[in-house]
């Protein structure tokens, strides 16, 4: 199992990076609360989460460690496989996924894309019991800007937002509402997400 790498960023393409560690370049998938922190060029440590299948070997990267556990916990609910976690932890911080789960909020739960009443009914009856390690405080820390080279930041957003499983033009509305007031890929979907979980 790779629990960790330590290596420097050559490609960042939402929600992937490319990671080169030894002459190697390692494809990671991130939530994008952890890929909205990330440079190119930096030299970073993601936790890794490794998923083995028949056609694929899957590696999934997080900065944080209680991230980390936090997706091995949601893997264990019923119905809910990688993509699906990867989607939660880009939607919400940790923090609020917990709180949600505790005041078994599922209005907040069913605004993530592909969680329906019935999954997050689920989510709360097979969570609330696995989260005591976490804190109520617990925070996502401070999201840098980040740099890309290819594509434009909209276009970055957009596929970005698509790839956790907002249809294409749900994706282009929200980008297409924040777009005058933001720059960088990280801060247009920050934004878009913030604006899409209101909604």
């Amino acid at each position: 199992m790779i629990g960790s790498l330590t290596g420097k960023i050559q490609l960042l393409t939402p929600p992937h990076i490319m990671l080169e560690l030894s002459g190697i370049g390692y494809e990671i998938e991130l939530p994008l609360s952890t890929f909205c922190q990330l440079k190119n060029d930096q030299t970073i440590t993601l936790w890794t989460h490794l998923t083995v299948r028949e056609d694929a070997h899957l590696l999934y990267g997080f900065i944080d460690a209680n991230d980390k556990t936090l997706f091995r916990i949601l893997l264990k609910v019923n119905g809910v496989g990688p993509k699906l976690a990867l989607g939660i932890l880009s939607s919400m911080s940790s923090a609020t996924l917990v709180q949600s789960i505790e005041m078994q909020d599922i209005v907040t739960l069913t605004r993530i894309p592909g969680v329906g009443k019935k999954t997050a009914e689920r989510l709360v009856i097979e969570l609330r019991d696995r989260l005591n390690v976490f804190s109520a405080g617990q925070t996502i820390a401070g999201q840098p800007e980040i740099t890309l080279s290819i594509t434009s930041p909209v276009s970055e957003a957009e596929a970005a937002l698509v790839s956790l499983g907002y249809r294409p033009i749900e994706a282009q509305r929200a980008v297409a509402t924040i777009k005058n007031e933001h720059s960088t890929t990280a801060e247009l979907i920050r934004a878009a997400l913030k604006g899409m979980l209101k909604t």
